[in-house]
């Protein structure tokens, strides 16, 4: 290969340089610090897994079956995969590593990798960042996760123009059910719905049983006061349509009282990852088509471990959060030498929370180009000025 391609990466893949990295670090460094201070542990897990592991989602999620890079091990033959998503590896830590009694609250930030980008101008190597509660099927624990995610936001200091956006796959599920509709026509309403295509969900729906309600969910998909008025006595009284749409409507006043500026949008049909999530979804956007973070609940999601539990989380892709931030670092450079004063001077400015570089060999102040500050000797002592 020529020496001119042998610098160029894979499509979705990129170094972060030092003016960026170091505002993901301190996004990250911060994140973990809020979360926790709000209980939820720290985890670390590996970055390879045989796939039987991290397939624990796969079976109800073929996009993230579709999402893992596969490998061969060479030490047993068998085959590997690359995590995708970190959530099925906290869940067989919940389920079978660390299986304790009542609510867990974990958290982590790692790199995942993905075969392909999963959407515009993304990479293919997020650092995610998230949160997970096993352990709970109450409303509360929804409300504690949404709270989490928002504060998580306002941590890192993006808190204008941001809203949040709340739906429930059990509206859908739910009337799929009474219905009685075959797996295609259910694949089939739910694409009709994530294009939000009002006229051909109006056609499709006429010959389908409840197909008025069908459309109705749709037409209204924003509005639960007008669900309620529009949708017929029969779905609104079916035990777990009112379910679903009693804790959709009970999470969105309940953090509205927490955020009383927020804006919080409903979507009844937003079927992301439809089969996957088993309740609540939630996403915060803000001034962008992509989520800055996502998440909701997954019950049973530990039952490939050997361990059903009631679960809920979300997270972050930290690349994404630090979008469009640099930060310039304050460089010190100081000359050569071992005299006492001088490495005294050093190790206070240090201590202040500077960079120092010190010279070496025959070396100026011009050979550390990102000098901000020179260290020099004025009037019998070490002092700090720009350059």
């Amino acid at each position: 290969m020529p020496i001119s391609e042998t610098w160029l990466l894979p499509d979705g893949v990129a170094d972060v340089l030092p003016e960026q990295a170091q505002v993901i670090e301190t996004l990250r460094r911060d994140a973990l610090d809020f979360l926790a201070s709000r209980g939820y542990q720290l985890v670390y897990t590996p970055f390879i897994e045989y796939i039987e592991s991290l397939s624990s989602l796969s079976e109800s999620n073929q996009d993230l079956d579709l999402a893992t890079f596969k490998v061969i091990d060479q030490l047993s033959g068998r085959l590997l995969g690359v995590r995708a998503d970190m959530t099925p590896q906290v869940a067989r830590i919940d389920a079978h590593v660390h299986p304790v009694q009542g609510v867990a609250r974990y958290c982590y930030a790692g790199t995942v990798l993905h075969t392909k980008p999963q959407g515009f101008n993304t990479t293919r190597a997020p650092l995610q960042l998230g949160a997970e509660l096993f352990g709970s099927d109450s409303i509360d624990a929804d409300v504690e996760m949404v709270d989490l995610m928002l504060n998580l936001i306002k941590t890192v200091g993006l808190v204008d123009g941001i809203h949040l956006d709340l739906g429930h796959v059990g509206l859908f599920r739910s009337l799929v059910k009474h219905a009685g509709l075959s797996r295609a026509v259910e694949k089939h309403l739910s694409d009709i719905y994530q294009r939000k295509a009002l006229p051909e969900l109006a056609e499709f729906t006429q010959t389908l049983k409840f197909g008025s309600d069908f459309y109705v969910l749709g037409r209204y998909s924003s509005d639960l006061n007008a669900l309620q008025t529009h949708l017929s006595a029969e779905i609104l009284a079916d035990e777990a349509f009112k379910l679903a749409f009693d804790a959709l409507k009970t999470t969105q006043t309940e953090i509205q009282a927490r955020w009383p500026n927020l804006h919080i949008g409903i979507d009844v049909v937003e079927l992301r990852s439809y089969h996957y999530h088993t309740g609540l979804m939630y996403a915060v956007y803000a001034n962008r088509a992509a989520p800055l973070a996502q998440g909701g609940r997954y019950d049973g999601i530990g039952e490939h471990f050997g361990r059903a539990r009631p679960a809920t989380g979300f997270s972050c892709d930290l690349y994404a959060l630090s979008a469009g931030q640099f930060k310039t670092v304050s460089v010190v450079v100081a000359p050569k030498g071992t005299d006492s004063n001088l490495l005294q001077a050093i190790a206070d400015i240090r201590k202040q929370g500077l960079s120092v570089i010190q010279l070496l060999g025959q070396d100026d102040f011009n050979s550390v180009p990102n000098a901000t500050h020179q260290l020099v000797y004025i009037a019998g002592e070490w002092q700090v000025k720009n350059i």
